[in-house]
């Protein structure tokens, strides 16, 4: 009988990991405005001795802003408890390139500041010849930026980005992420960047790291990004619903973005998560259970246990070769709802 991927717990999370390598966009905040339950959540963690590290794909702002938002928002942070991408790219090109390389920088003063951090020279211009382009999100991009990036990459500069995820969410929607705009380089230059966000394995590390940690668990909300990387990182992750992810997306994930442990919030952690169980071709988790017949799901009960049965049993049809129907999948009344934020911008 194949072992389910996802987990269940004897006690609640908080109390099985040391650490929490938590992302902010969907699962601490959405946006400007926290997420009501995050709060509360991860100060219980804290209490339950967890260590909590923020790893954003972010690279706009510096450690010691994104600290400040979140301690605004009720979630009090230092700044040595947050890793962004600005960080980890800037770490990856000094290994790939010398000391005192001249760098093209799109994006925001927390690329800026970091770049500068590891020793790198500015350069505002494709033609000051740098020896590498590399771009974070900004919201200011602007076309002449872009243009500037492709010009240099053209001429044969190093091609770095702090991240490729496609979308944002936050506070109205979802908006296009650094992803979309690294794109439009690509497009013109027909040339990939090397990249150190999630989902690489380096972040997920780093965080670890930091805090010494031996028993890490990911948070995130992206399955292509934060559990991609917890998978790529070799560590237990936990996926929430309050961001990009739907039920559907989760219940259709591929094999290596699979999470460990489901949690409609940040709440779970204070939660022990049933263990699935299989009976022939249905799989229970809790008083939910679910099966494929066929390509149809099929699933008994609502809410997250339901989602976490659903999961467990597409998950095993589809490493048999069956792949579930999308129309199959019920709402399960988990995801997340848009009067579910608070805070001020």
């Amino acid at each position: 009988m194949p072992e389910s991927m996802l987990k269940g717990s004897e006690g609640p999370l908080q109390e099985g990991f040391d650490a929490a390598l938590v992302d902010l966009d969907g699962v601490a905040y959405r946006g400007p405005l926290a997420i009501p339950t995050a709060p509360a959540a991860l100060q219980g963690a804290r209490d339950a001795g967890m260590s909590i590290v923020f790893v954003t794909n972010n690279a706009s702002r510096e450690p010691h802003e994104v600290a400040d938002h979140l301690t605004s928002l009720g979630i009090p942070t230092d700044s040595d408890e947050v890793l962004t991408a600005a960080q980890a790219v800037a770490r990856l090109m000094a290994a790939d390139l010398e000391p005192g390389a001249t760098v093209l920088a799109v994006g925001g003063k927390g690329l800026r500041s970091a770049l500068i951090e590891y020793g790198f020279r500015l350069v505002s211009s494709a033609d000051d010849n740098p020896d590498a382009v590399v771009q974070g999100f900004v919201p200011e991009i602007s076309w002449r930026d872009l243009a500037e990036a492709s010009y240099a990459v053209q001429a044969g500069a190093r091609f770095f980005a702090s991240n490729l995820d496609l979308t944002l969410p936050n506070e109205r929607g979802i908006a296009p992420g650094n992803g979309s705009l690294v794109g439009t380089v690509v497009a013109a230059t027909g040339v990939t960047p090397t990249a150190a966000g999630k989902p690489e394995p380096t972040m997920f590390h780093l965080a670890a790291a930091s805090v010494a940690s031996e028993r890490p668990l990911a948070i995130g909300d992206r399955l292509d990004t934060d559990l991609k990387g917890a998978r790529a990182a070799g560590m237990p992750g936990l996926l929430v619903f309050t961001g990009v992810t739907s039920p559907a997306d989760a219940v259709l994930a591929p094999r290596d973005q699979r999470p460990s442990y489901l949690g409609e919030t940040l709440e779970c952690l204070a939660e022990a998560h049933p263990f699935p169980r299989r009976e022939g071709t249905t799989w229970s988790v809790g008083g939910a259970s679910a099966s494929v017949d066929g390509r149809q799901l099929l699933v008994s009960g609502t809410g997250i246990d339901a989602l976490r049965a659903a999961c467990a049993a597409a998950w095993s049809a589809a490493d048999g070769g069956v792949l579930v129907d999308g129309g199959s999948i019920p709402d399960f009344g988990v995801g997340f709802r848009h009067e579910q934020v608070r805070g001020s911008p």
